[in-house]
């Protein structure tokens, strides 16, 4: 007897992942019948032409065939071929070798002395997990702290789907706090205690606030007072933070810096409030998504805790050891007077700097279209633009009708989440600035017509 659909875990059958639902698979079915598309549904900066980094390719090429150091000698400066010794070295069986299951310890302690130079402050390498990109990170820790079907975790409205689906697929309690669109997204204390309160009234036992910063879907940067405000309301209300900070390296706007979670939390001298710190390589200026590298960082867990989550990690056995290298490589840059330093830099910096220019591009571009509004875009890879729509129409059908007139994939604002009476879509910041003057354009004359 074949499976039926009706016999599988509810769970699954109720999660929803927009970012790949079903405006993207009719996207690749209209390009698969010739129809240009231009993909602004995802975060995958290589499949929009964002070149890879020469320094990490260089070295992963190294560790893959440490032999192409003789054989082309020329093409490999020497900090690359040391760094590459250096990973092979501290993997004791090359990247084809299971590691350790927190990850291999040479690229802990890597992350370790990245968080203290960032933050000025200590980080244990024992308390830091390697894993399959952030996300692997994010599930692990939701998978110990949902105990049962009254568990909730607080989650920003809008999110990034990746929280919702995976506490349904736990069968938890998705706990919405709506972030104030009129103030920048920032976090409002009231709508946190509100949100809160409604919960635990309807017999749901909280247990962790989760934030992402900068912001997905919203491209907003969180301020020290706003993060330290979220640290006081978990400390307040008994509650775990998990801070997806993936995003760290992109931040645009002039007068705007990344501030980390953990800095703040230290800064408070707070041994009261688990934190849980994710990080990847798939953002930032590495844009390395299908390496599938990423680290978790733990603060104030207690160890039998801790034990438990290294426990889950042990369940499948390691993160991939290239993911892990590339790891290495984000957190271990070329030093400055290496040979790879100036070349990394000025890769890095153009990267970032195109980032910036398409993040203005677009912000200005949307707010001149009529019915459309867009907060400016101070950091991460996404403008969430409000759009208003005729009565009786969604932003699902917007984006479906926006896809097949114009080929151009954006994901409607009902995946990540909105407030009631508001339709909104996500498009990213990354394809190159003539198609993001291409895609403007486009959505303008598209949202005259649909209005």
């Amino acid at each position: 007897m074949s499976v039926r659909l009706e016999e599988i875990c509810p769970a699954v059958r109720e999660a929803e992942y927009a970012v790949r639902g079903a405006i993207p698979t009719r996207a690749q079915e209209l390009e698969a019948q010739g129809r240009r598309i231009i993909y602004c549904n995802i975060g995958n900066p290589q499949s929009l032409g964002q070149k890879p980094l020469t320094w990490l390719r260089q070295v992963l090429s190294l560790c893959e065939w440490p032999e192409l150091a003789d054989k082309a000698p020329e093409a490999f400066p020497e900090d690359v071929r040391k760094t590459a010794r250096e990973i092979l070295a501290g993997s004791k069986h090359g990247l084809g070798a299971y590691s350790e299951s927190k990850g291999m310890k040479f690229v802990r302690q890597a992350v370790a002395a990245f968080i203290r130079e960032r933050d000025g402050i200590e980080s244990d390498p024992e308390s830091i997990y390697i894993t399959d990109g952030a996300s692997k990170g994010v599930q692990a820790v939701l998978r110990i702290l949902i105990a049962g079907p009254e568990d909730g975790i607080m989650i920003p409205i809008p999110q990034y789907p990746l929280y919702s689906a995976t506490i349904t697929l736990y069968e938890g309690k998705q706990v919405h706090y709506y972030l104030d669109e009129e103030n920048g997204w920032k976090l409002n204390r009231s709508m946190l205690e509100e949100s809160l309160a409604e919960a635990r009234r309807y017999g749901v036992r909280v247990k962790a606030i989760s934030v992402i910063n900068p912001g997905n879907p919203t491209g907003s940067v969180l301020d020290e007072e706003n993060i330290a405000m979220v640290l006081d309301f978990a400390r307040e209300h008994g509650l775990a933070v998990l801070a997806d900070e993936v995003y760290q390296n992109n931040v645009y706007r002039e007068g705007d810096r990344f501030v980390s979670f953990a800095k703040v939390l230290e800064g408070k001298g707070f041994r009261d409030v688990s934190l849980f710190s994710f990080h990847s390589c798939s953002k930032g200026f590495l844009g390395e998504c299908g390496q599938r590298g990423g680290y978790l960082e733990v603060r104030n867990v207690p160890a039998d805790v801790v034990a438990q989550l290294t426990k889950l990690q042990s369940i499948s056995l390691c993160a991939n050891t290239v993911g892990q290298a590339a790891v290495y490589l984000l957190v271990r840059p070329p030093r400055p007077g290496e040979p790879s330093r100036d070349l990394y830099v000025r890769e890095r910096d153009g990267i970032l700097a195109e980032l910036r220019s398409r993040a203005e591009l677009l912000a200005e571009g949307l707010n001149r279209i009529p019915g459309i509004r867009c907060n400016p875009i101070a950091g991460a890879m996404y403008a969430y633009p409000r759009i208003t729509l005729p009565a009786g129409r969604t932003d699902q059908d917007y984006c479906m009708a926006l896809l097949e007139k114009t080929g151009i994939c954006v994901v409607p604002g009902g995946g990540f989440g909105q407030l009631p009476g508001t339709s909104h879509f996500r498009t990213t910041i990354l394809p190159p600035t003539d198609q993001i003057r291409e895609v403007v354009k486009a959505i303008g004359e598209f949202q005259a017509s649909f209005r």
